[in-house]
């Protein structure tokens, strides 16, 4: 993969504008931060990020991806200041289950879940080399 970064513009901070790469494709649906058995363990949105971003990483597994595939990720919100306000643990959860991969991402608050209880839910697209 080729992060993409024109001439003149600043780095974005912990994504990537763009991305070039070649190779399978592996879609992972929407994951919502409950667990296996479908039982959220915190209300908390940091805590929620992280499991699912765990859930991403199990689903990429079954691939043979890892996170270091990533290229695309699609960040769905409960609330933005609750986001915002939470940026910190949110990073620190990202780095612990992603590590230094900065995919395009995209974040966005919408009117709610299908999941009673969710406050995130985050689809990726991943690349595998040939």
């Amino acid at each position: 993969m080729q992060s993409l970064l024109p001439p003149g513009w600043s780095r974005p901070k912990g994504y990537s504008n763009g991305i070039v790469a070649k190779g399978r494709l592996v879609f992972v649906a929407g994951q919502v931060g409950w667990n296996a058995q479908e039982k959220f363990e915190t209300s908390d949105l940091a805590g929620q990020a992280r499991q699912a971003l765990k859930n991403i990483v199990a689903i990429l597994a079954e691939a043979g991806a890892g996170p270091e595939h990533i290229c695309r990720m699609n960040w769905f919100l409960a609330d933005a200041e609750e986001y915002n306000a939470s940026l910190k643990d949110i990073g620190a959860a990202y780095r612990e289950v992603i590590g230094k991969n900065f995919p395009v991402m995209t974040a966005l608050q919408v009117a709610g879940f299908v999941e009673a209880g969710a406050k995130i839910e985050i689809e990726v697209t991943a690349v595998l080399p040939d």
